[in-house]
């Protein structure tokens, strides 16, 4: 639910006044809460009470855990591409509200000992003119130490969106590093990567390892939204 920091206006998917940018009853209505997921990466688990999928159980990864607040699906890729394309970083705020209020995303960020937005390459931050990862990380943890110097993006790449998703791991490969000079503070901790979609996972992976080889002791991620078709 929003907190009441918002002015009055429309409920920008039913219309509904006044409301906050999305109201409760939508918020009810295209809610991912019903949706079994697994604990390691998102991914929407389709049988059994096993808390892992079937990837992750088969191959190692480098998350203690992952957590998302909504499915990349009506309303919510409309809103986002608003936020992330459309020149409307104000929506960051209502948007990092709705993730704060999932309980497993509130507990991820009451364990990590710091916060990390996921980075953009050079280019395409000077093209939108803001991040979106950290735009939402800021408001999503105010209190908390974020630490968007700790990790860059060293390699701009072709967007994974249009890439087969097995050829994904490999257009990332060492797109991302960690400064020397940051791995002694990094050393040991508890890191949260904070992004705003997550597809294949493939990004956040490649991030989460440059995190571990500078010595992080567990990383897990939070995302706004996850894909389920990829």
């Amino acid at each position: 639910m929003w907190s009441g920091r918002w002015l009055p206006a429309r409920c920008e998917v039913c219309g509904r006044w006044p409301a906050a940018p999305v109201c409760a009853g939508c918020q009810a209505l295209f809610s991912d809460a019903q949706v079994m997921r697994c604990t390691r990466c998102a991914a929407a688990l389709t049988a059994g009470p096993a808390p892992v999928c079937n990837d992750c159980r088969r191959l190692p990864s480098p998350f203690e855990a992952c957590a998302n607040a909504v499915a990349y699906a009506f309303p919510w890729d409309g809103l986002m591409a608003r936020f992330k394309f459309g020149g409307e970083p104000g929506w960051a705020g209502p948007l990092a509200e709705l993730m704060r209020a999932r309980p497993a995303i509130a507990a991820l960020l009451a364990r990590a000992d710091a916060v990390v937005p996921m980075p953009l390459a050079p280019r395409r931050l000077a093209e939108r003119g803001y991040n979106q990862a950290w735009e939402l990380a800021r408001r999503l943890a105010p209190r908390r130490q974020l630490q968007s110097a700790w990790l860059r993006r060293v390699r701009d790449t072709a967007p994974q969106s249009s890439l087969p998703r097995g050829q994904r791991p490999e257009n990332l490969a060492g797109a991302f590093a960690v400064d020397a000079c940051h791995a002694p503070t990094i050393r040991g901790r508890h890191l949260l990567l904070v992004d705003d979609v997550m597809t294949s996972g493939a990004t956040l992976r490649e991030a989460a390892l440059a995190l571990r080889r500078a010595g992080a002791a567990r990383v897990s991620a939070v995302v706004l939204a996850r894909t389920d078709l990829v």
